[in-house]
């Protein structure tokens, strides 16, 4: 027997917004408090002098602002966050690029290191041979720099940790899963490194080494066969991550990697309904001994 029940009839809760804790998680139509005196932000609506949730996702408070942030939306980016595009357009004095945010960013020429790291004026031939730089299709690593007043990115690849990517495997998860940290590139112990874009673009490649050619040179050698088979590894072990809704950082990500290899796992196998759930339990657990 099946039990089918409208949302008017789930019952709804109240939180408690004089605690500094308001991440409480809610579903479209929640009470979310029943006091006067807060300002209605995105996510909510007000109904007979209460404030309810329009959307599925957690709850928020900023003073007297309460907000509902989206479980699942598009990337809305901040000043300083490190992101992964992929170039779609080339125009003037500018690249355009598909960073999983509602409108494209912006990379403009201007923001870009030069061959070699070379500082000085952009001139024209410079905005002829942007083509040469990146074009459609390019995976480009950056740093938001500027939000413009349409909310569209502004990036920038100054320095020399960001600019194309060349060899490695591209892993498109939620945003919201990405956890914020002082750096998102990591060099892990499994022979691999990973950039961790806060857009929810993951790149996991080789190893990374120090670029001193300004981030437009490609490594387009031949990646050794263990490399490879780490990088798939990872790759299976990110998308387990997200598919069991747990946060994706480079702890998580090596407990992940660690618990595929002790349950003898073929790389295959890890996107099997049931690895996937042993993968998040014992993640989980790891994530409790650590806490006792």
């Amino acid at each position: 027997m099946v039990v089918i029940r409208f949302a008017c009839e789930l019952p709804s809760f109240e939180i408690e917004t004089n605690s500094p804790q308001v991440n409480s998680l809610v579903t479209p139509g929640s009470l979310i408090t029943k006091e006067t005196g807060f300002m209605r932000g995105h996510g909510t609506y007000m109904q007979d002098e209460c404030l309810y949730s329009s959307v599925a996702g957690v709850v928020e408070r900023v003073n007297q602002l309460i907000s509902v942030r989206p479980l699942k939306s598009r990337y809305h980016g901040e000043i300083g966050d490190v992101v992964i595009g992929r170039v779609t357009e080339v125009s003037q004095k500018r690249w355009k690029l598909d960073t999983n945010a509602r409108l494209d960013s912006v990379l403009l020429l201007q923001s870009v290191n030069l061959p070699g790291g070379e500082l000085r004026r952009r001139s024209a031939e410079d905005e002829l041979a942007m083509r040469q730089y990146l074009k459609e299709g390019d995976l480009v690593s950056a740093e938001v720099q500027n939000i413009f007043n349409d909310g569209a990115l502004s990036l920038h690849t100054r320095s020399m940790k960001y600019g194309k990517l060349s060899q490695g495997c591209l892993v498109k998860v939620s945003s919201s899963l990405i956890k914020r940290q002082k750096t998102h590139f990591h060099n892990l112990p499994c022979g691999a490194s990973i950039i961790m874009g806060n857009n929810g673009f993951v790149w996991i490649c080789p190893t990374l080494l120090e670029d001193a050619a300004g981030g437009f040179v490609q490594n387009l050698e031949t990646v050794p066969y263990a490399d490879r088979q780490a990088i798939s590894r990872l790759r299976n072990c990110v998308a387990a991550l997200a598919q069991s809704k747990m946060m994706i950082y480079d702890t998580s990500i090596m407990y992940a990697y660690d618990a595929s290899i002790s349950l003898c796992c073929e790389i295959k196998d890890l996107l099997l309904p049931d690895k996937i759930a042993e993968i998040a339990f014992m993640v989980r657990k790891q994530f409790e001994m650590e806490k006792e």
